[in-house]
């Protein structure tokens, strides 16, 4: 295995985010902290805002180690209570607004919120009957804010902001200074892409850890950062908000990912730095407004989550001065590992980087044994900045962590000569054909090496005779008549041995997304199990 060498990451670490943001509030306080539309908040308005609204949460008499949710977009009132719930030792949890009545009580009835902000509506959704059910049947929530338009029984946010003027100063730092750097902040449900979501609690220490190693890494002074990410994914709260605030930069923040406001955010507020899933990257560069210059200001453009196809990658490094492959999950709190600063086209598109020197890694195969360079297993991380727990799930945290205590992430690579990470895929994504281990990842980046395909997913489906075969769903990069599916399925032949080639290969216009970007493969499951057809 390459050496790897570990240290500290060099500086004190605060271990409140409000540390952070009344330190800039003093030394930079004209400076803009966060720009909602047209309307923008210096660091000194931000930390007053913060305040108030942790006054506020005293008076309401949430408690330390208490749940507040809010059920939002990605907008100020998003931040101002995330900063403003973990300031006071509370633990603060997103609910995504695109969620449908079952899965938001889900998520209450699990976390159980002593209180909850909701909107009204967004755009052609009205969440009032489901406030209402909520309202109906769960007691264990004792307030409600609505922080639009008003929701029957319900406070606005303007009176229940009003309520903190009677909390003094003393009060919240006492509150503040009660505050442990292990405890719980931010309740985070994972996808539950295999399972039931858990909630997954990040500790203080671990989201201001992690922001700053990602911060140091990003190296980009006073960033102005892009955010449209869902509130409910760690790919919003710490490594997008979390990383700029520790940075003292100045957070963009969009209620939804939509192309045209990227554009239009990128064209006028001067954005430096952008992390996307590749899927939303891809729909950026091919909407036809987009046009090369409007990347010009970019310092560097991050993307996670998957791989980017080697042509897209060509085209950013003629436009953008750096580029970066970063790895992370919610378990990690951070990003852990990243391509490096002047990283070349082969470790862009074939790697994840390598390791952040501040975060232990290792490859263990099934036997619990170091893998070599070149040998596949599981990638394994240690550090305090980890996951403390899964609420409600003692099995699971138990389960979650190696007997030595290094965290199981599931995914599967190996070392490279140079100490970088190739990604092969989920260790719930392999299965069997055949008695061989087939690894979807790897035929997914032969498909995507083909000139003629943008992206590809491969999904496992039963089969009488192998047990387990691949189907493979693939977005050409142009017109779909313009490559077949034999042609596609010869391609395979050359270069794959027989059990990898897909038993099925769909052309589809576009893969279904989960709603922070990642290709939603139990979906493509399902259509690939109701249509099990050879095309």
């Amino acid at each position: 295995m390459p050496k790897q060498v570990y240290n500290v990451i060099g500086k004190s670490i605060t271990h409140l985010f409000s540390d952070y943001l009344c330190s800039y509030s003093a030394s930079q306080p004209t400076c803009k902290a966060l720009v909602v539309g047209e309307r923008s908040y210096t660091y000194q308005q931000l930390a007053g805002e913060v305040a108030l609204c942790a006054k506020a949460l005293i008076n309401a008499g949430v408690k330390q180690g208490e749940k507040v949710a809010i059920l939002c977009t990605t907008r100020a009132e998003y931040w101002i209570t995330f900063l403003a719930t973990t300031s006071i030792g509370a633990i603060w949890l997103g609910v995504n607004p695109k969620y449908k009545l079952p899965e938001i009580r889900y998520v209450l009835e699990d976390a159980k919120p002593k209180l909850l902000f909701a909107m009204a509506s967004f755009e052609q959704y009205d969440y009032s009957p489901s406030i209402a059910a909520i309202q109906r049947d769960y007691d264990f929530i004792e307030h409600v804010v609505s922080i639009t338009s008003p929701l029957p029984n319900t406070q606005s946010f303007t009176d229940f902001m009003t309520k903190g003027e009677s909390v003094s100063d003393q009060q919240l730092l006492d509150r503040q200074n009660a505050v442990g750097k292990m405890d719980p902040a931010l309740l985070v449900y994972t996808s539950g892409s295999t399972g039931k979501p858990k909630g997954a609690l990040l500790s203080h220490y671990g989201l201001c850890f992690g922001a700053e190693v990602q911060a140091q890494h990003y190296a980009v002074d006073n960033p102005v950062m892009l955010c449209n990410f869902p509130i409910n994914h760690v790919a919003c709260v710490a490594d997008t908000c979390c990383v700029n605030l520790v940075a003292g930069g100045t957070l963009v923040l969009q209620e939804r990912f939509d192309v045209e406001q990227v554009l239009h955010a990128l064209r006028h507020n001067d954005l430096n730095v952008i992390l996307m899933v590749p899927t939303m990257l891809l729909m950026l560069l091919e909407h036809p407004d987009f046009k090369e210059s409007d990347l010009a200001k970019l310092e560097l453009l991050a993307w996670g989550g998957a791989p980017l196809p080697v042509p897209i990658i060509e085209r950013l490094q003629k436009i953008v001065p750096r580029l970066m492959n970063v790895y992370g999950m919610t378990e990690t709190a951070a990003n852990t590992t990243y391509t490096d600063r002047n990283a070349d086209l082969i470790q862009l598109s074939e790697t994840i980087g390598r390791p952040s020197p501040h975060m232990p890694c290792r490859i263990m195969n099934e036997q619990g044994i170091a893998c070599e360079v070149g040998q596949e297993g599981e990638l394994q991380f240690k550090g305090e900045y980890l996951l403390l727990e899964y609420l409600n799930r003692p099995d699971a945290s138990r389960e979650v962590y190696t007997a030595d205590g290094w965290l199981h992430t599931g995914d599967l690579g190996y070392w490279r000569e140079d100490g970088t990470i190739t990604l092969v895929g989920r260790v719930s994504d392999m299965f069997k054909s055949g008695g061989y281990n087939v690894y979807p990842r790897e035929i997914e980046n032969h498909l995507e090496s083909h000139p003629a395909i943008e992206m590809a997913a491969v999904v496992a489906v039963p089969d009488a005779r192998f047990q387990e075969v691949g189907a493979a769903f693939v977005v050409p990069a142009k017109q779909p008549d313009m490559i077949e599916v034999a042609a596609i399925r010869d391609y395979c032949s050359a270069h794959l041995a027989n059990y990898k080639i897909p038993k099925t290969i769909t052309l589809i216009t576009e893969l279904p997304v989960l709603p922070v970007g990642k290709v939603d493969k139990v979906a493509l499951k399902q259509q690939a199990m109701a249509e099990p057809l050879s095309r």
